[in-house]
């Protein structure tokens, strides 16, 4: 299956290699372990999970891999498929279809994925960039967090794709957590002091390929896309991306402009830093990239790889730039009022 999809190292063989499975027991209890009693229930009543069956729901999407001849399935294991199954509310014909295009995407973007790892010099750089951020807490349903402050982008500095790339390989390994597979996730974008040359650069081909690679081809339940205070032209680039989301993506996007509160109505000020009103301190973005990048990484010194999601280790000098922060710190509960856009959210959950 390998000659299928060349990722390029061939130390990730340990870790895609097709049927290295881990040794099943009858009941699948391994599956379950470390998820609470009131996680398991949240399973069950909103994925359709059923313990008892679920040796069968994997087998019968592992089953449906023959289909495909064209993809090379590099991991099949149970823990694997479960993820898928858990996004897809265990309709196994919508789990393998997402099975197939997580592999099919890679696939098609050879490039993106050659050296999909931690201490790849543009990964590197957008985590180091705070590219996605990753809150510590967790908003109030138990989901994971991630924020992007737009404006600190720089074009000269971090291509689209590399920001893209450090992205999925940050859900690669959150998603590792069964917590998170049947919890899911928020994305909030600040778009303050985003200018208008950089949204230039926002084409429609790299937002259709970003489009692809998180809703179409990972195993993640979005439960909300949060944008705020977005200037005119983000409304614009949200009309050209529209046709390429689906129904239920639509539904889980807000536009909340300048207006916090009703950011609030969704996402407790609790979980939240005061870039966006609530009540925890300002976010370091230096969190999440020491977390990937180890604990004798700091901004200025070289660090020691210690974890990256194909289970590859090398060891890579840091880049020495300063991390950036968020330009729109607010006081907690207050109301950020530097444009005139409308306060009610565009578009609400279903």
């Amino acid at each position: 299956t390998r000659s299928k999809l060349d990722l390029g190292e061939p130390q990730v063989e340990s870790f895609w290699t097709l049927g290295a499975e881990p040794e099943r027991d009858s009941t699948m209890n391994h599956l379950h372990a470390g998820l609470s009693s009131e996680t398991m229930e949240k399973a069950r009543l909103e994925l359709n999970e059923n313990p008892d069956t679920l040796h069968q729901d994997i087998q019968q999407v592992r089953d449906m891999i023959v289909t495909r001849p064209d993809i090379g399935f590099l991991r099949t294991d149970d823990d694997f498929i479960l993820r898928f199954l858990r996004a897809r509310k265990f309709d196994q014909v919508e789990t393998f279809r997402l099975l197939a295009q997580y592999f099919q995407f890679r696939q098609q973007n050879l490039d993106m994925f050659q050296s999909f790892k931690v201490d790849d010099p543009g990964i590197k750089r957008a985590l180091m960039d705070g590219f996605p951020g990753v809150l510590e807490t967790p908003d109030q349903h138990g989901r994971k967090i991630l924020i992007l402050f737009a404006s600190n982008w720089d074009q000269s500095r971090n291509s689209f794709t590399d920001i893209l790339r450090a992205i999925l390989l940050s859900l690669e390994v959150l998603i590792e957590n069964p917590e998170l597979q049947i919890n899911g996730f928020i994305l909030i974008i600040d778009w303050s002091n985003f200018s208008f040359k950089q949204a230039s650069k926002l084409t429609p081909n790299i937002l259709k390929l970003a489009i692809e690679g998180l809703q179409d081809s990972f195993p993640a339940r979005f439960g909300g896309i949060h944008f705020v205070n977005q200037p005119w032209y983000i409304h614009a680039m949200y009309t050209i991306i529209k046709p390429f989301l689906k129904d239920k993506t639509r539904k889980r996007i807000f536009l909340h402009g300048n207006n916090l509160n009703s950011l609030h109505q969704l996402i407790q000020p609790e979980c939240l830093p005061s870039e966006f009103g609530g009540t925890l301190p300002p976010y370091d973005m230096g969190i999440w990239a020491r977390t990937l990048l180890g604990p004798d990484y700091n901004d200025e010194t070289e660090y020691t790889l210690t974890y990256d999601a194909l289970h590859v280790r090398e060891n890579c000098g840091g880049d020495k730039d300063l991390m950036k922060r968020s330009q729109s710190a607010v006081e907690p509960g207050t109301l950020r009022q530097t444009d005139r856009e409308t306060s009610t959210p565009l578009l609400a959950l279903d």
